[in-house]
């Protein structure tokens, strides 16, 4: 299975990785350009996750949904159970939304280990990213030999791709792990700008969006402090990237932001009165 996985996805993004720093001379740079790529390479799946999540949102705000939520409000089983049949019968999957998060998962695991792989140092290390690199690189590149690429320059801003990050304070007995915090604020940006809202507080989807707008900036988070920068690079790339992806595509929900939970959706249904 690691073999596999080494073949279909860390070798491929280690040599394109190598091939964007071929051109512009700046692994800091290629790590963006290539989060660029791969977000242009998953955008199909982005907008199906879109088009899911518009159909859940038009879902529960149908008659049918508040009338099954009104009806079982006491009886959280069989809510589900008419939860579930209603996704089935209109072909909606309550976890749409978190379909490009969990593909970022293979993603981040395999451009981790091209980073590494990418501006490894030791004798060993270097043999290694050597025999993985695909033997027409030198000619698309145009260059004599593979000494004038490697090894790579792992030094981008203050930081040294290759380590966790953090900014030393003559003051402070620990350093300040900048580019975590930044990784963990856009995600949950990223989170809660992009999520649906949610008809009733309780159900399936609502819950699912609570646990992603707070588990996944901690988890990255994690990951950012604890592992390579180029990383948390990749995070915030990422995070913005797929942030002007949605505002382009006019999906974004800025009132999510300052929310606290689950998003909700408003009921705009009209309410019993006087007619005119």
């Amino acid at each position: 299975m690691g073999n596999i996985f080494d073949l279909l996805i860390v070798t491929p993004f280690t040599n394109v990785l190598l091939l964007i720093y071929a051109f512009v001379g700046n692994f800091g740079i290629s790590i963006i350009l290539f989060t660029i790529l791969i977000r242009l390479v998953t955008h199909p799946i982005m907008a199906q996750q879109i088009k899911s999540s518009t159909a859940m949102q038009e879902l529960m705000a149908s008659d049918e949904w508040h009338k099954i939520q009104e009806k079982y409000k006491n009886d959280k089983e069989k809510l589900a159970q008419e939860q579930m049949r209603i996704y089935s019968e209109k072909g909606v999957s309550p976890f749409s939304s978190c379909l490009p998060t969990l593909i970022q998962f293979p993603i981040l695991i395999g451009f981790y280990q091209s980073i590494v792989r990418a501006i490894g140092v030791s004798p060993l290390q270097l043999l290694g990213l050597v025999r993985s690199i695909y033997p027409g690189l030198e000619n698309i590149t145009h260059m004599a030999s593979l000494s004038a690429l490697i090894p790579i320059k792992s030094q981008f801003l203050w930081m040294n791709l290759g380590q966790p990050e953090g900014i030393q304070l003559s003051f402070l007995p620990f350093a300040i792990p900048v580019l975590a915090i930044i990784v963990g604020l856009t995600t949950y940006i990223q989170t809660k700008l992009t999520i649906q809202p949610a008809a009733s507080p309780n159900d399936q989807s609502a819950q699912m969006n609570k646990m992603m707008s707070l588990y996944m900036p901690l988890l990255l988070f994690y990951f950012a402090l604890n592992f390579a920068s180029g990383l948390a690079v990749y995070f915030i790339a990422s995070n913005l990237v797929g942030i002007v992806q949605y505002a382009a595509l006019g999906k974004i929900d800025f009132k999510n932001v300052f929310s606290i939970g689950p998003a909700k959706k408003s009921d705009s249904r009209a309410k019993p009165g006087k007619r005119s």
